[in-house]
C-alpha cells in the first residue's frame, strides 16, 4: 500500500523523462512563437502605413526647429530678455543677430525664418530677405542703430516678442492657428481677425456635409439593400452586380460625369428645361457648391452602405415578418416593429464607413464644392503640395483625427460597437 502510494506521488514524465508539465509548457511557447511570427510581417505592415505615418504627424504638428537652428545665438540672447516690459533687447542680441544672419546668409537659408513668421505675422518674409541681403554689410558696432537703419521694423518690440515666441523647438502655434486662434507677439492667445477664421468653420462644414451624406445614403440605400436580400438569389446577384458596377470606373470619370450633368447648361438642368419645370433664366445652381459636394458624394459612397445592409439583412428569416403579420400586426409596423431593428448593426456599420470616407474626400469636394462644399481634407492637402506649411497640415489632420475619435467614443457609448456587424 505504500508503495502504491509512492508510486502515484511520482511527477507524470514524457517519453524522454521530462516531467509533464515542463514539456507542455516548450509546447505552448513554441506555439505563441509560431504564432507571433506569423502575424509579425501584417503588424509591421500596420506599423510601417499606418502607425508610423500617424507619429509623424503628431511630431510635425508640434516640431518648430526653423529659428533655434537659423538664428540659435539670437535665442539664446533672447531667452534673457523681458518681452513683456515694453523696451528693446539689448546690443548683444543685435549684435547676435548680425552674426546669425551672415552665417545664413551665406547659404540663402535664413529667409526660411522669414517665411515661417511669415505665417504668424505678414512682412516677416519681406524683412528677412531685405536683412539677408544688407546685414552682413555690417562690419562693427553699434550694432543696434546699425541694424534698425537696415530696416525700421527691427526697432519694433512685436517683431522681436514674434520671434522669441517661436524660438523653442516644439510649439503649440500650428494648433492655434488650425483653431482660428493666433499667439500675439506678446505671447497671448487669441481669436484671429474676422476675415481669416476659416477652419472651424471648415470643420463644421465637413462633419455637416458627411452626416448629410451618410444620411442621404442610408435614405436611398436602404431599399436598395431591402430588395437585394428579398428577391430570389439570381436577381439578387444581378442587381448586386449592377451595385457594384461603379467601382469598375474611375473615381476621377464619376466626379467629372457629374460636373457634366450638373452644370448649369448640363444634362440635368436641359431636362428640366424642356420638360418645362424652370426656365433658361432660371437654370438651377447644382455645381460648385454644397449641393454638387452632397450629390456627387452621395452616388460615390453608396456602395458603401448598400453592402453593410445587404450582408445583416440577408441573415434575417423571412420567417420573422410573416409570424408577426400572422399574428395580427399590420406589414407597416411589422416592418419597423420586427425587421427594422434586426438591421441596426447593418445601419452602424454602414453609416461609420461612409461618414469616415466621407470626412477624408478631398478629389471629389475640389472639383464640384467650389468655396462653399470643401472640406478641411481640401486645405490639409494645400498646405501639403502647395504652401507647403506641413506643421499647420499636421496640426489639422490631428484635429480631424481627434474628431472621428470622439465620434467613434460617442457611438460606442450610445449604441454600442459590438452591434455593429458587417454580416
Amino acid at each position: 500500500m505504500a508503495n502504491a502510494t509512492a508510486t502515484s506521488s511520482e511527477p507524470i514524465t514524457t517519453a524522454d523523462g521530462t516531467p509533464l508539465k515542463i514539456s507542455l509548457a516548450r509546447a505552448l511557447r513554441r506555439d505563441k512563437i509560431k504564432s507571433l511570427a506569423l502575424v509579425a510581417p501584417l503588424f509591421f505592415f500596420i506599423g510601417l502605413t499606418f502607425l508610423f505615418p500617424i507619429g509623424d504627424m503628431l511630431w510635425r504638428g508640434i516640431e518648430d526647429p526653423i529659428v533655434s537652428s537659423y538664428l540659435p545665438r539670437t535665442a539664446e540672447q533672447l531667452d534673457k530678455w523681458d518681452a513683456v516690459s515694453g523696451e528693446l533687447p539689448d546690443e548683444s542680441t543685435y549684435e547676435a543677430l548680425v552674426a546669425d544672419i551672415k552665417v545664413g546668409a551665406k547659404d540663402k537659408l535664413i529667409t526660411r525664418v522669414g517665411k515661417r513668421l511669415n505665417y504668424e505675422l505678414p512682412g516677416m518674409n519681406s524683412l528677412f530677405r531685405k536683412s539677408q541681403r544688407n546685414i552682413p554689410r555690417i562690419e562693427e558696432g553699434p550694432y543696434k542703430e546699425a541694424v534698425i537703419k537696415v530696416d525700421k521694423r527691427w526697432g519694433n518690440v512685436e517683431t522681436w516678442q514674434l520671434i522669441k515666441t517661436f524660438s523653442p523647438t516644439l510649439t503649440t502655434g500650428y494648433f492655434w492657428a488650425a483653431l482660428d486662434l493666433q499667439v500675439t507677439p506678446a505671447g497671448e492667445v487669441q481669436f484671429q481677425d474676422e476675415k481669416k477664421r476659416i477652419y472651424l468653420q471648415l470643420f463644421w462644414r465637413t462633419l455637416y456635409l458627411s452626416g448629410l451624406i451618410t444620411l442621404m445614403t442610408l435614405i436611398l440605400g436602404y431599399p436598395v439593400a431591402y430588395l437585394l436580400a428579398t428577391l430570389p438569389l439570381r436577381s439578387s446577384n444581378v442587381l448586386l452586380m449592377l451595385v457594384l458596377l461603379p467601382f469598375w470606373t474611375s473615381l476621377l470619370v464619376r466626379t467629372t460625369s457629374w460636373i457634366a450633368l450638373l452644370q448649369r447648361e448640363g444634362v440635368i438642368n436641359d431636362i428640366l428645361v424642356g420638360i418645362g419645370l424652370i426656365d433658361t433664366e432660371n437654370r438651377l445652381s447644382m455645381i460648385h457648391n454644397a449641393t454638387g459636394t452632397v450629390i456627387a458624394m452621395t452616388h460615390i459612397l453608396l456602395p458603401f452602405m448598400i453592402l453593410p445592409l445587404y450582408s445583416v439583412m440577408k441573415t434575417i428569416p423571412n420567417s420573422y415578418m410573416r409570424a408577426a403579420v400572422s399574428l395580427g400586426a399590420h406589414p407597416f409596423h411589422a416592418f419597423f416593429k420586427v425587421y427594422a431593428p434586426n438591421t441596426v448593426p447593418g445601419i452602424g456599420a454602414g453609416g461609420i464607413l461612409v461618414f469616415i470616407l466621407a470626412i477624408g474626400y478631398y478629389i471629389t469636394p475640389a472639383l464640384v464644392g467650389g468655396t462653399s462644399g470643401t472640406f478641411i481634407s481640401n486645405f490639409i492637402a494645400y498646405h501639403v503640395s502647395v504652401s507647403l506649411n506641413w506643421g499647420l497640415a499636421a496640426a489639422l489632420g490631428i484635429i480631424l483625427l481627434g474628431l472621428v475619435l470622439v465620434l467613434y467614443i460617442l457611438y460606442d457609448r450610445i449604441v454600442g460597437i459590438d452591434n455593429m456587424k458587417l454580416g
